[in-house]
């Protein structure tokens, strides 16, 4: 095998961290958008608003993660804080926050609402703090705000149990008093490890990646390794956010580096080589409706099922996560058009996935590092074994035996990614022969680049006992962790 060149060598030795980890198994999670701009009719506000507007009647945050463990989804996002400063939760640092408001005579908390709802039903819950702070006083002022940012985050990441994730994105505007705030991220994210050290901290932070647009499009190779300038605020700052409270559209064909469509093939790892490559993994965020607050004339923007499913395919099925943001109404409750169709997504996603039928497969390998390492690993559901090819020489085959001929739409596809992202290329076949003798006639079926955490591959149902995964180009090995039949 030829030597790898040193700065692809570096690529294969990075690896994710256990937060890292258990956050891309949530794989689907939902973004609550509410706030004030839920009863100001806006995306964006400007701190000045009146909070004895926001006074729901039929608040139910059970409502919501109820709605979301039904689609599908394993996890929660609420925004306590938008970029108008108004803070769903009563902190010591402002009076402009739920407090000040009529709903319960001031003495309700909306992120422990939620965080409560969550914990009762069962997904995990994280939140969205905005740097960017209309309403405060020391926006601007350096340190003074960098405290009362502080303040703030303490009493989120103490108060509320245990966050899967902080969200943060790189919103920096103007104050009330005209000027801008240059953000201390690093004392940000101390504070985060401090509390909650299991936190995934996201897009604007060192575990998550931005995908690059609020589309739900992912890129046809979403590496999880790639140049460490991708994680810099602000170049992530300056490609996510526009005036107005636009939502960014960023052409993945363009020649800008960080929103490329390759952006970590060893290509680009070496374009780029005087940045150290990291493990940082992509979030696929897109709303159910065009806004990312909640709008009655947009009730008809509702994404239907068939756009969602797509999404879902192409985002968990592509090695990246999906945030879907779901708003809900001034109410406090989420849309009726919005609950139908993500109870159609979750009902849509158990049968899609409802019977793997790997159960009595067979795998075999052209090589492996050991015994302990067997290509039979990889039929074994829920086990923490997995196949290790060794060093290649020359392509890796594989092949699924499913034991009888069975009638099969797609595959799913993991890479061991505990020990780095390493496959590069891949062909996939079909046996046209359904006798259980005679030669195999390997049809090619897909071909692909990266498989990382998850690679779903559809096809046309077809009746099949066997298939061939050829392993054409890796970096340091090759793994695979588990593959489903469906």
């Amino acid at each position: 095998m030829p030597k790898l060149h040193p700065v692809i060598a570096r690529a294969a030795q990075v690896v994710p961290s256990p937060r890292q980890l258990a956050w891309q198994k949530l794989e689907f999670y939902s973004f609550i958008h509410y706030g004030i701009n839920t009863y100001t009719d806006r995306e964006w506000g400007d701190g000045t608003e009146d909070p004895a507007l926001f006074n729901p009647t039929k608040l139910d945050c059970r409502q919501w993660a109820k709605v979301c463990k039904a689609a599908g989804m394993r996890g929660l996002i609420l925004t306590a804080k938008h970029h108008d400063g108004f803070c769903l939760w009563p902190s010591a640092a402002t009076k402009h926050s739920v407090e000040s408001s009529p709903w319960k005579d001031g003495k309700g908390d909306v992120v422990r609402e939620c965080a409560e709802a969550c914990a009762e039903v069962g997904i995990k819950f994280g939140l969205y703090l905005s740097p960017w702070d209309q309403n405060a006083p020391s926006y601007g002022q350096g340190k003074a705000y960098d405290d009362f940012y502080e303040t703030q985050l303490r009493e989120l990441l103490t108060n509320y149990g245990e966050l899967f994730c902080l969200w943060f994105d790189g919103a920096c505007g103007e104050g009330k008093n005209g000027k801008t705030q240059a953000y201390d991220w690093e004392r940000y994210y101390a504070v985060i490890r401090e509390l909650q050290p299991n936190a995934a901290i996201c897009i604007v932070g060192p575990d998550v990646r931005w995908v690059g647009n609020e589309a739900g499009v992912c890129r046809p190779s979403e590496w999880s390794v790639v140049p460490s300038f991708l994680s810099k605020a602000e170049v992530i700052a300056a490609a996510s956010q526009q005036e107005d409270g636009k939502a960014p559209t960023i052409n993945l064909d363009g020649d800008d580096a960080w929103a490329a469509w390759d952006i970590g093939s060893r290509k680009q790892l070496m374009k780029h080589q005087n940045w150290a490559p990291i493990w940082y993994p992509a979030e696929v965020d897109v709303s159910i409706r065009k806004g990312w607050f909640y709008h009655a004339n947009e009730d008809h923007t509702v994404k239907p099922l068939a756009k969602l499913r797509e999404i879902y395919y192409k985002s968990v099925g592509a090695n990246a996560s999906l945030l879907l943001n779901i708003p809900p109404t001034p109410q406090g409750v989420i849309h009726e058009r919005d609950v139908d169709t993500l109870i159609s997504l979750g009902a849509q996603l158990k049968v899609d996935f409802k019977e793997n039928l790997i159960e009595g497969s067979t795998m075999t390998a052209s090589c492996q590092l050991d015994d302990a390492h067997g290509a039979q690993n990889i039929v074994l559901p829920g086990s923490d074994s997995y196949w290790h090819s060794g060093e290649l020489h020359k392509p890796a085959e594989l092949v699924l035996d499913l034991g009888d001929d069975l009638d099969i739409n797609k595959l799913v596809l993991k890479e061991h990614i505990a020990t780095g992202q390493q496959i590069e290329a891949f062909k996939l076949y079909i046996d046209q022969n359904t006798e259980e003798t005679g030669a195999s006639k390997w049809k090619l079926l897909e071909k692909g680049t990266i498989i990382g955490h998850k690679r779903i591959i559809q096809f046309n149902e077809t009746r099949v006992r066997r298939f061939k995964l050829v392993i054409t180009e890796c970096r340091g090995f090759a793994t695979l962790e588990e593959i489903e039949a469906y």
